[in-house]
Order: C-alpha cells, then sequence, then structure tokens
C-alpha cells in the first residue's frame, strides 16, 4: 500500500501539468524553441502527452520502470528548457527558476528510485 501511495504522490504532477501542457503549451513553446527544439509547440504537446501516460502507468504500476524513465526523459529538456535560473539577473525570479529546477532534479531522483527498485514477483 505504501508503494502505491508513493507512486501516486509521485506521479500526480506529471499527469496535472503534463494535460496542462499539452491543452495550453503557452509559454512553454517560447522555451522550447529559445533551445532550438524543432516543431517546439509540437514537442511541448507531445511531452505533455508522454508525461500524462507514463504518470497514470506509474501511478496504476503498470511497467513502473519504463513508465519512471520515460518521466525522466520529458524531466530533462522540460528542466533545461524551462527553469534556466542561471541566465536570469532578478533575484527573485532567479530564485523561483532554481527552486524550479531543483524540484524537477528531486523528482528525478525519486523516479531513479523507481527505476532502481527490486520489482515484486
Amino acid at each position: 500500500m505504501i508503494r502505491f501511495a508513493a507512486r501516486v504522490l509521485l506521479s500526480l504532477p506529471f499527469v496535472l501539468l503534463g494535460w496542462e501542457a499539452y491543452q495550453e503549451p503557452g509559454r512553454r513553446v517560447q522555451s522550447a524553441e529559445k533551445i532550438g527544439v524543432p516543431e517546439p509547440e509540437l514537442a511541448v504537446k507531445v511531452n505533455g502527452l508522454t508525461m500524462v501516460g507514463a504518470g497514470v502507468t506509474l501511478a496504476l504500476g503498470i511497467f513502473p520502470r519504463l513508465s519512471a524513465l520515460a518521466l525522466i526523459g520529458c524531466l530533462v529538456p522540460t528542466t533545461y528548457a524551462g527553469h534556466r535560473f542561471w541566465e536570469l539577473d532578478e533575484t527573485a525570479s532567479r530564485t523561483n527558476q532554481r527552486i524550479h529546477f531543483l524540484k524537477n532534479i528531486s523528482m528525478m531522483g525519486g523516479l531513479l528510485a523507481v527505476v532502481a527498485q527490486k520489482q515484486d514477483k
């Protein structure tokens, strides 16, 4: 039961924010363009749907390792494109983006723990 709760809690931001990115790509498109992503709106939408799908399958325990790896694959470009705190001069914005960057890094750690977890038989 604890593993299930942990997977749901870890998955929830991906499902909700991934759906939001798909429905309203908005400023994420500009962030993707800035780092040279081809077809940035499509890339943002595909990334969002991948987060939703992998988040749901992780929460349900369906191929949890593969789901976690897919979410890591989504987080890397999202973190790099969307939370470039090192480029900001204004202290409040820099701090805010640094917090989001570190939050994403910690989520990657949680996902890596799922990947490394011994599977029940």
